[in-house]
Parts: C-alpha cells; sequence; structure tokens
C-alpha cells in the first residue's frame, strides 16, 4: 500500500439517549458490541478512530468534527439499536467521506423462548432493543437518498464470518481508495499513434481517481542513462540473472543497454516519487531517446514487481488498472487478446512487455527480438505466464454516464501450450467459455488492454466502484 497516508477509518455506534435511564445496562451493552467491532477493525495498516456511541445531535456534530481533524477515510456507522435520523446527519455531513451502515444484530436471532420468559417487561424491552439495529435503517437510508449523500450497507450478525468478510471487503477498497488519493501517476512521451480506445482525459483521471498526474520527459531518462556508472550495471546485471531466467542467446550488449536504461528508470522513479508510469515514444530521429525506449522492458519489468506499475503504449487507464490490482497485493500485469482457442475453450492473452515478474508461473525469461512489432526498434523482451490458479482481468472503462466504471472478470490462468515469442502470454478460462466471455467483455466498450492479476477480486473492485463514485460491471 501507498504509504504517504496512514488509512484512517472512523467508527461510531447510534442509539438514543432517552433510552440509557429507561433501561438499566443496556449503554455498556451496546459499548461492548462497540468494542467488539473496534477490535475486529484493529490492522497493523489500519487506524481506527473510536467515536463512541453517539447518541444525540450534540454529539454527532463533536463526532464529526473529529472526523476532520483525524482525516479519516471512510465512516462505519453502527446502528446498535433505534436511532433518530437527527443524530446521524450532522456527523456524516461533517465527516465528508464515504459511509458504510453496520445494521449488525448481536446474534442470528432472539432466542424466543428465554425472552418470552423474562417476566419484568422493561427487562424484556431493552432485550429487543438489543436486537432492533434494523430498526432505523429506513429512516437513515431516506435521510441520506433526500441529502444526497452516497452510503452502503452490511447486513448481519456481529462478529459472523459473513458479515466479518463484507467489512473487510469495504475496508480493502476504501485503502485502495485513500492509496489512489496520494498516488503519483507519471507519463512519459506520447500516445500510441491511431489507439483512440487509450486516449483519454487527464483532468477527469484526477477527478475520478484522485490521482497526481506528473508529465515527464524522455530527454530526462536519456540523459540519467548516460550518468550509469559502472558499479551501478555490475548491480543490476546481477539482479537480472537473479530475477530473470536470462536466456543463453541473449546479446552481452543488449544485456547492458537494459541495465543501463533499468538503473536511470528507477532513479527517474524515486526522483519525481512515481507509484505508477505508462510510456510510450518512438525516440525517432534522437539515437539516446531511441536507445533508452528500445531497452526499457526489464526495467519496467522490475519496477511493476516492486509495486511501480508501468504500463507500455501510453495506456493511462491500463497503468491506474495495474495500480488498483498492486495495491490488492493481486500483482496487475499488461495484457490483451492473442488469440482464442476454440478446441480447448480458453483465451490467449498476453502482451509484448512489461510483465509482473512478481505473479509469474516460475522465472519469466528473456529474449532477443529482433523486432517490437508495430514499434522502432529491437532488443530484449520478456516472456511469462501468470501463475496457475484464480485470477480476475481489470479495464478502467470510459463511461458517458459515470465517467470512468470499472469491468471486471474473474477466471483461471490454466496450464498448456502458449506462444514462445518473447513476450507474456497466458490461457485462460472463464465461466462463460471463450466465445461467451469475449461477446460480454467486448460488449462494455473496453480500450484493448486490461491488467490481469492473481485471486478473484470481484466483490472488493465493486466496493472501490461504489466508493469512487464510478461505474461497475462484472462480467463473469
Amino acid at each position: 500500500m501507498c504509504n504517504r497516508h496512514q488509512f484512517r477509518v472512523g467508527l461510531c455506534a447510534i442509539g438514543l439517549e432517552a433510552y440509557w435511564s429507561q433501561f438499566d445496562g443496556l449503554e455498556q451493552r451496546l459499548k461492548g458490541y462497540l468494542d467488539r467491532l473496534v477490535g475486529g477493525l484493529a490492522q497493523p495498516e489500519v487506524q481506527v478512530v473510536d467515536l463512541g456511541l453517539v447518541d444525540t445531535p450534540q454529539r454527532s456534530r463533536e463526532a464529526g468534527r473529529r472526523c476532520r481533524r483525524e482525516e479519516i477515510d471512510l465512516l462505519f456507522l453502527y446502528v446498535a439499536t433505534y436511532a433518530l435520523s437527527n443524530t446521524v446527519l450532522p456527523l456524516v455531513q461533517r465527516a465528508g467521506v464515504p459511509v458504510v451502515v453496520l445494521n449488525l444484530q448481536p446474534e442470528s436471532a432472539i432466542d424466543y423462548a428465554a425472552f418470552n420468559r423474562i417476566e419484568d417487561r422493561s427487562a424484556m424491552t431493552a432485550e429487543w432493543l438489543a436486537f432492533c439495529s434494523a430498526c432505523p435503517v429506513p429512516e437513515i437510508a431516506n435521510l441520506f437518498a433526500r441529502a444526497q449523500i452516497p452510503f452502503h450497507q452490511v447486513t448481519g450478525v456481529l462478529g459472523h464470518p459473513g458479515s466479518v468478510s463484507e467489512i473487510q471487503a469495504w475496508l480493502s477498497a476504501a485503502r485502495v481508495r485513500a492509496a489512489l488519493a496520494e498516488s503519483r501517476l507519471g507519463l512519459m512521451g506520447h500516445y500510441y499513434s491511431g489507439m483512440l480506445d487509450i486516449m483519454t482525459d487527464l483532468t477527469l483521471v484526477s477527478i475520478a481517481f484522485g490521482l497526481h498526474v506528473e508529465m515527464l520527459e524522455v530527454d530526462e531518462l536519456s540523459a540519467l542513462a548516460a550518468a550509469v556508472g559502472a558499479s551501478d550495471l555490475d548491480r543490476r546485471l546481477a539482479d537480472f540473472q537473479r530475477d530473470f531466467d536470462v536466456r543463453p542467446d541473449c546479446p552481452p550488449q543488449e544485456l547492458l543497454r537494459a541495465a543501463r536504461t533499468s538503473v536511470a528508470l528507477d532513479a527517474l522513479a524515486a526522483q519525481h516519487s512515481l507509484d505508477a508510469m505508462a510510456y510510450y515514444y518512438k525516440g525517432s530521429g534522437n539515437p539516446a531517446n531511441a536507445d533508452v525506449m528500445r531497452s526499457i522492458i526489464l526495467g519496467a519489468s522490475l519496477l511493476t514487481a516492486r509495486h511501480i506499475p508501468v504500463a507500455g503504449e501510453y495506456e493511462v487507464k491500463n497503468a491506474i488498472a495495474m495500480k488498483i490490482m498492486d495495491l490488492l497485493d493481486a500483482g496487475g500485469s499488461f495484457t490483451e487478446y492473442y488469440a482464442i482457442d476454440f478446441n480447448d475453450d480458453v483465451v490467449l492473452m498476453g502482451h509484448d512487455g512489461p510483465g509482473h515478474i512478481a505473479i509469474a508461473e516460475g522465472k519469466t525469461r528473456v529474449r532477443p527480438l529482433r523486432v517490437f512489432h508495430g514499434k522502432v526498434g529491437s532488443g530484449l523482451s520478456v516472456e511469462m505466464s501468470v501463475k496457475y490458479g484464480p485470477v480476475t482481468l481489470l479495464s478502467v472503462v470510459e463511461d458517458r454516464a459515470s465517467r470512468f466504471k470499472l469491468v471486471v472478470a474473474e477466471g483461471e490462468s490454466v496450464p498448456g501450450p502458449i506462444l514462445e515469442i518473447g513476450n507474456t502470454n497466458s490461457r485462460y478460462r472463464f465461466p462463460l467459455g471463450a466465445h461467451g466471455f469475449i461477446q460480454a467483455w467486448n460488449a462494455q466498450g473496453p480500450a484493448h488492454h486490461c491488467a490481469v492479476g492473481v485471486g478473484h477480486l470481484a466483490p472488493v473492485l465493486g466496493n472501490l466502484a461504489a466508493l469512487l463514485g464510478i461505474g461497475f460491471h462484472r462480467v463473469c
């Protein structure tokens, strides 16, 4: 995760102050439930701001001001019992962050027999009030709808694995949203001429995802490459031997060129504090620029594996998709359709580099290419398949209704023959089948690139889209 900002989540319980003097022990019982929630949220990467039990408009305003002071990223509103909607509004308005309403009962059901044996009617009512979390949620939802305040819900049982899983999915999504808002996306060069699908409005990118966009000069990378010393070159060549399967036919001069550009790329990323990057540049007419562009793939692959994803062809939207997957510890490798194997019912997908070597099945191979198809020059490229097992494809797609939308498909990376052409390449099987997946994915109007990561992540990505206020579509 991006660590420039400590991820903070606010948590409060809501109730009605009038109950405490009427029902002995109810307030303390509900505070005990809140303590359980605080303990459940406690993680090394999460700072929980415990706002306590909010039961009056005055305490609501105080809690809202504290949310601002503490710079929380997400507010969990635990409905401990019935609460008035005017107790909720001041808090949420002042907090100004996404809200998740926790409609959680202490147990899956009231013990009716034990409940009906209670002789004291007051004690009976107190027992019921400890279970009536669902009661005020429509009132709160009505308020939020009329105030145009987006909100989300978790309905279930306190401490139940299903409820815990839903809460964790919201936490993961909120952490990604917060990290994106602190991230710096470097753009070097220009769009690949003619690829109209990947061109995008950078202002809208910053508005929708909170990213800072830093424009970079290829000349800066060339100058850094020219200044690389012999000791740095030797260390990077050793890195290549450790991290890659360098094939014997790789010319030594190409490995030197790639090592020099890799060291320079690291320096460029450090100087500009980059968290992600997209690039493309022909370099024609300028030998120094052409030199770094033709030798960038290995260095970009190493950066990607070190949580600074690098997308080729100036694919801004896919650099964001890769960063989202990286923040979820899923990888995020640059990919596109290669072919369809109708016999095995799989889709072959890959790209000509860089690749995410940290999610490769085995060591990533380095091969020399006499030509970079559709690009200038020749040099070294990477060949790998994504680890076998569950995977998620993510595309950041422009959308008229919501500016952007996340298009997601869950499938599986499976073994089998691939195209050994010095590119990343994997075989993916989807529940819809190869034909059904292709039809459904294309119908969403994505750019031709996407990011692939390990694991099934659709629920978290759906939550992220909701928190960002953009669209979401799950293909499979």
